[in-house]
């Protein structure tokens, strides 16, 4: 999987810029604040229909302006493509795919497989449950579309019972046969989304522990969790039993959208007892693992994107990263730094191509 030619309009601080990209290593360069992330969250657009970094789409459109567009083109298999996205403020977002429209967004996600790995990534580990339920399910709606309609249907199901939760407390009442018209639902299709999960873990794990190794030297081991009251209990049986904690909560307390994933340093909780360092590579090896993960699946090489990942990680540590991503297994990278110097002694030691472009103030200076 390849993006060849870039053209950005009026997209966060980038009035109109076009690139040309290298099917090895791409690196921009530049101060904090150039633009140079802006660029990566461009390229994350074009294959998730939505920012890494700003969720709200409108935001996105630089100042003072009313629209912004994203184009990229492709080679996937034997084949090119274009990818379009276009956003008028209060108008609905435009995304096509070789000129045609999508009726939903959700039937491209996957289509262009792509990981990064960005300073944001902590918050998988320092932040709550939601974010790291967040990864998982982004990782694995990349490739399994069933997952991801399931995921949607029980979001529905969900938001519907804690409604209906709402509207007992509000009335004083209690119909447990309305509230088990939801609780099928949430039964039905929260299990499936849980054995995904639980096999999307297992899976991984091993590359997991590969990609760690090798960036830290073989020092350490690392492990993946998922934390969930459904490996032990019927889900049925669960929301049956918290009903009255339902009640009085007036929201559903018990299902797959509590469940957590720990990740662990040795055996003890990286969040608690990893330095920054240690937090980092994690982190890197992590997003490697799934890397290796998508192309099995997938048949395609993704994307990755590395923004600003040799803060806090000492020299020989990022040296390896930089050499392993280089290697055939791996596809197009695109890498940001504020160092020019720095990269260009790492790619001295590369045969891979590369191309290597200077942000600044949101245009590109040489």
């Amino acid at each position: 999987m390849y993006i060849h030619e870039l053209s950005i309009i009026n997209f966060k601080n980038f009035e109109h810029v076009e690139f040309k990209f290298s099917d090895g290593l791409n690196c921009f360069i530049g101060n904090n604040g150039a633009g140079k992330t802006n660029l990566m969250d461009a390229i994350y657009y074009l294959s998730f229909c939505k920012s890494f970094l700003n969720s709200v789409d409108a935001q996105n459109i630089r100042f003072d302006q009313e629209f912004f567009m994203i184009q990229g083109k492709y080679s996937r298999l034997d084949s090119e493509e274009t990818v379009y996205c276009g956003l008028k403020r209060n108008q609905k977002k435009i995304f096509k795919r070789n000129q045609k429209e999508y009726k939903k967004l959700s039937e491209h996600i996957g289509l262009i497989p792509l990981i990064v790995v960005t300073p944001s990534d902590t918050n998988l580990i320092s932040g709550g449950s939601e974010d790291r339920r967040r990864f998982v399910d982004a990782v694995i709606s990349q490739f399994d579309a069933v997952y991801l309609e399931n995921l949607i249907r029980y979001n529905r199901a969900l938001q519907q019972r804690n409604n209906l939760l709402k509207q007992f407390a509000g009335r004083n009442t209690f119909q447990q046969e309305s509230l088990e018209v939801w609780d099928d639902q949430l039964v039905k299709y929260g299990e499936q989304i849980h054995n995904v999960r639980m096999t999307f873990i297992e899976k991984l794990q091993p590359i997991f522990q590969k990609y760690y190794e090798l960036i830290s030297g073989g020092k350490e081991t690392v492990g993946l969790k998922l934390q969930s009251e459904l490996t032990e209990h019927p889900f049925e049986q669960l929301l049956k039993e918290t009903v009255a904690k339902d009640r009085m909560f007036q929201y559903t307390t018990m299902g797959i959208h509590k469940e957590d994933f720990e990740f662990e340093l040795g055996s003890n909780p990286i969040r608690k007892f990893g330095s920054q360092g240690q937090k980092k590579t994690y982190l890197v090896a992590l997003k490697l693992a799934q890397f290796d993960f998508m192309k099995e699946i997938s048949g395609l090489t993704p994307i990755l994107l590395l923004d600003d990942i040799f803060d806090k990680l000492d020299k020989s540590r990022v040296e390896q990263i930089v050499k392993l991503v280089s290697d055939d297994h791996f596809g197009q990278i695109f890498i940001t730094d504020t160092n020019r110097e720095h990269l260009d002694h790492i790619i001295a030691g590369l045969e891979t191509e590369s191309r290597i472009f200077t942000i600044s103030d949101g245009a590109v200076i040489d």
